[in-house]
């Protein structure tokens, strides 16, 4: 890809671009104060277009216009990535 970005709730749904180390051949960012002891909705864009996180901790069904613009449509409907935040 040319470029990966990360949009959810522990981004308001602004877009965040991941940096890409190409000596691991990975994409990766760093977000601070990300609310914890809750589930967050994410999605990942590669080059724009959203993209199904295959360690997500599961799908959830979108809500509000945020959500539903990034949503990947699956066998059960739109549905958009969770990620679960836990505190130390």
């Amino acid at each position: 890809p040319t470029s990966v970005e990360v949009v959810g709730s522990f981004t308001r749904w602004q877009k965040v671009q991941l940096n890409r180390d190409s000596i691991l051949d990975a994409w990766h960012v760093t977000l601070h104060h990300i609310i914890g002891n809750r589930t967050h909705h994410y999605m990942v864009l590669v080059d724009g277009k959203p993209y199904f996180d295959k360690t997500c901790d599961g799908l959830a069904v979108p809500h509000g216009s945020d959500e539903e613009r990034y949503a990947v449509q699956t066998e059960k409907g739109p549905r958009v990535l969770m990620l679960w935040a836990q505190t130390k």
